[in-house]
């Protein structure tokens, strides 16, 4: 077991590496330092969304082709960052290139509905064992819709959420999400300012892996929820798995009360397995929620289910959108859910992902690093902590110093990731194993630096 001495040792190694490689970095991006110099002039933080804000200024890039991306300073990257998950299927993927050009040539947009919208939703009401999909622009999109959905079909309005959980920026999601603190009395914390304050009291917060609580909750105020919306896999502060027969209570007390069980798959739907989270673990939600991986990079969303709750919106729920099924979505995601994401590509992408976690273990192991990997095919992770999640609390006692530590020399040394200790690596269908290994050859000589 690490000594106290030995914590506060690795504690301040981190620090003076994460200071090095952060003034490497700094001398090595001055076009990135003048961009966003020039961007905060005209965004918020110089950003597009405060989701890519990096200290003390972004990486902004230049351009992607298959596994690899390069930044404005000319520097190459392998991509394990790949859009916050959204680029399983590889920069500049000529299917979907040549998808887009075609649908472009025909008409970028007509808001009418066009057949390759009607053979996307076909193809993912059959992935992911669904009767009916509308389709949105995005992750936050597709689960307010959802929610809504939910409150209409019940005629209930309250929304149980899950302790640390992500869903979007609408204003019903955005409480006890990542960095807000645990509510006393079971209704949430607004992660924003501008949430309304009477939202607070339609929502409650229960932990992740506690089917119990879900239980007690449901006892005393089911009949004033309409739906558990839950990240069957949360992915939000790592990757924290369902132990099992969680799901499975989940489910069974649902059903019980009458509640709506949402599964949030915009992470993990199309990234674990063909068929997400339900093909993965087995259980079948009411309600799914997709975005991300599902339209090879462009912003497409979507949710479906039961057809007896979708047809709600037939008969009253108004779910609406301009762009919802555009042509370029749907032809990108035609291709993608057709013929790039198939069997084989899922067989390669978890012996890649393995090969990656499995060597990243091997250097935690080897010096003693307080940490552990998570392997979920295309996604993976090391969590800064001994010992597996189980929920967001558990994530409270993840390292940050060596996160940043880490985060600042993979970059430095050719491995693009994500800015944050709570997001994952993705592999997608363009990485081969040459990729892999210079991720863990990277990770190795992290592991050396940070223990000389």
């Amino acid at each position: 077991m690490r000594t106290e001495a030995a914590a506060s040792a690795l504690s301040e190694r981190a620090r003076e590496l994460f200071a090095a490689e952060q003034a490497r970095r700094i001398d090595r991006t001055p076009r990135s330092h003048a961009l966003y110099q020039r961007a905060v002039r005209s965004m918020p933080l110089g950003v597009a969304s405060s989701f890519q804000v990096g200290t003390p200024y972004p990486i902004y890039l230049e351009r992607g082709e298959g596994s690899r991306v390069w930044d404005v300073d000319g520097h190459e990257y392998v991509d394990f960052h790949n859009g916050f998950g959204s680029m399983i299927v590889g920069h500049a993927h000529p299917r979907v290139v040549e998808a887009i050009e075609r649908a472009a040539r025909r008409g970028t947009h007509f808001a009418v509905t066009v057949e390759d919208t009607v053979t996307f939703a076909e193809l993912l009401c059959q992935r992911f064992g669904l009767d009916q999909v509308r389709f949105t622009n995005s992750g936050t999109e597709s689960t307010m819709d959802a929610v809504r959905l939910a409150r209409a079909a019940t005629g209930r309005a309250g929304l149980c959420k899950i302790d640390g959980s992500y869903h979007g920026h609408h204003d019903s999601a955005m409480f006890s999400g990542l960095g807000a603190p645990l509510s006393s009395d079971g209704h949430g914390v607004p992660m924003s300012a501008g949430v309304p304050a009477v939202l607070r009291d339609l929502t409650w917060v229960v932990p992740f892996n506690d089917a119990a609580a879900v239980d007690r909750l449901f006892a005393e105020r089911a009949e004033e929820i309409a739906c558990l919306l839950i990240e069957p896999v949360m992915q939000n502060i790592g990757i924290v798995l369902p132990r099992p027969g969680y799901l499975e209570a989940l489910r069974r007390a649902c059903d019980r009360h009458g509640v709506v069980l949402i599964y949030d798959e915009v992470k993990c739907g199309a990234t674990i397995a063909a068929g997400g989270a339900t093909e993965r673990f087995g259980v079948q939600p009411d309600l799914v929620c997709l975005a991300k991986a599902i339209a090879g990079g462009l912003p497409a969303g979507a949710f479906g289910g039961r057809a007896d709750l979708m047809d709600v919106i037939t008969n009253g729920d108004s779910q609406q959108g301009t762009y919802n099924g555009n042509p370029l979505v749907a032809a990108a995601g035609v291709v993608v859910m057709r013929d790039i994401l198939t069997p084989d590509a899922y067989d390669r992408l978890a012996r890649l992902g393995t090969r990656l976690a499995s060597g990243c273990q091997r250097v935690i192991d080897d010096h003693g690093l307080p940490g552990h990997t998570v392997d979920l095919g295309a996604k993976g992770c090391v969590s800064w902590r001994p010992d597996p999640l189980g929920d967001y609390r558990d994530f409270l006692d993840t390292d940050d110093e060596l996160f940043s530590a880490s985060w600042a020399w993979l970059v430095n040394h050719g491995i693009f990731m994500t800015p944050g200790n709570e997001e994952q690596w993705m592999i997608s269908v363009q990485h081969d194993e040459g990729d892999i290994d210079r991720y863990v050859e990277a990770f190795a000589a992290f592991g050396a630096a940070i223990t000389r």
